[in-house]
């Protein structure tokens, strides 16, 4: 399968160093030539432990060309040491120094064609075959605290894509074993890229409510059917989010205010809700399809053992309290809380 043009403009982000590629190429020459000179200079001292076959005299470039050639190991024979101390330095100093300056370039070679070669086709590949899964627009605090929780319910990393312009959030991102794309989730080529339309679900956190808006409406346009959730700050924000094409909109001011809220009036109820939300407490919120062995039961019967809340039925929100959700129907997403980990007392 030959790559696609989009697929093919983006890499990887698996720097070593945090330096422009020129300047670390520079470092890497400058060492090795440093090497060198020490060497050369060493040799020149010495040079009365040198003899040339050639004329019997050794001058300053005779010493340069012998260095070059003993450090390539070329070593041709026409100039060699000839005294103990000569032959000390060639054991105990050049040879070191020859596996350095020859490591070094070998290094670099590997680091900028071979490793970089390796891992933009190896994204390629990754890239190629992505199928439901996650993408994270945005990797602020928002979006990290999502991939953590999403980790922690135990997604497999390697499904989660986050794509973010900052190289070095997307090195957190990475370290946790997710795929990184160092881009603007606003552009169409981006979000092609990563296969936007092969996606689980999309969540958006791009830290200003205008971009994350962008981004919903750029993501709609690719992806008519896959589920999005954006996070905005700013209430007249929620409904443009919704016009854009967010099926799920979290605004974490509100949600602090409820906290807040739930606080004064009792010391339990915020830490209720922030049980519920997070998979590390006792008890966790699940929104999901009923079973075809469910449809016919009521509410309160559900084959998972958990406490049901609410129903979703076409266009229709059913309270638990309510008839209709005393008869469950083929085609109802329900939203009930589990015990997660241990058992309510």
């Amino acid at each position: 399968m030959k790559p696609s043009r989009e697929l093919t403009r983006f890499k990887p982000l698996r720097r070593a160093v945090g330096i422009p590629v020129w300047a670390d190429i520079i470092l890497r020459i400058g060492a090795a030539l440093a090497l060198i000179f020490l060497v050369v200079i060493v040799h020149w001292l010495g040079s009365d432990g040198l003899v040339d076959a050639h004329d019997g005299d050794v001058s300053f470039l005779d010493v340069v060309y012998f260095t070059m050639i003993s450090i390539t190991t070329t070593g041709f024979g026409d100039i060699a040491p000839v005294s103990q101390q000569a032959r000390m330095v060639e054991a105990v100093l050049v040879t070191p120094v020859r596996f350095a300056v020859i490591f070094i370039f070998v290094g670099t070679a590997y680091n900028f064609l071979i490793k970089r070669s390796w891992e933009k086709w190896r994204m390629t590949r990754i890239q190629e075959r992505l199928q439901d899964h996650i993408l994270v627009l945005g990797y602020g605090v928002s979006g990290s605290e999502a991939v953590d929780e999403l980790i922690e319910r135990g997604t497999d990393p390697s499904s989660i894509v986050v794509i973010d312009p900052s190289a070095d959030r997307l090195a957190l991102a990475e370290a946790q074993g997710c795929n990184v794309l160092e881009g603007d989730a606003t552009r169409d080529d981006t979000l092609r890229a990563v296969r936007i339309d092969n996606a689980r679900t999309i969540l958006v956190s791009a830290g200003r409510d205008d971009t994350s808006i962008l981004i919903v409406l750029t993501v709609r346009h690719l992806a008519p059917k896959i589920p999005i959730t954006a996070v905005v700050r700013a209430d007249d924000n929620e409904f443009l989010a919704r016009q854009a094409g967010a099926d799920n909109v979290i605004n974490p001011v509100r949600f602090t205010g409820l906290l807040l809220a739930g606080s004064a009036e009792g010391q339990h109820i915020s830490e209720y809700l922030a049980d519920l939300a997070s998979v590390t407490g006792r008890v966790q919120l699940v929104e999901r399809k009923i079973t075809p062995d469910e449809i016919g039961r009521t509410i309160d019967d559900l084959q998972s053992g958990g406490r049901g809340l609410r129903v979703y039925r076409a266009n229709q929100i059913i309270g638990f309290w309510e008839a209709e959700s005393q008869k469950l129907e083929a085609g109802d997403v329900i939203v009930e809380i589990l015990p997660c980990c241990e058992t309510e007392t």
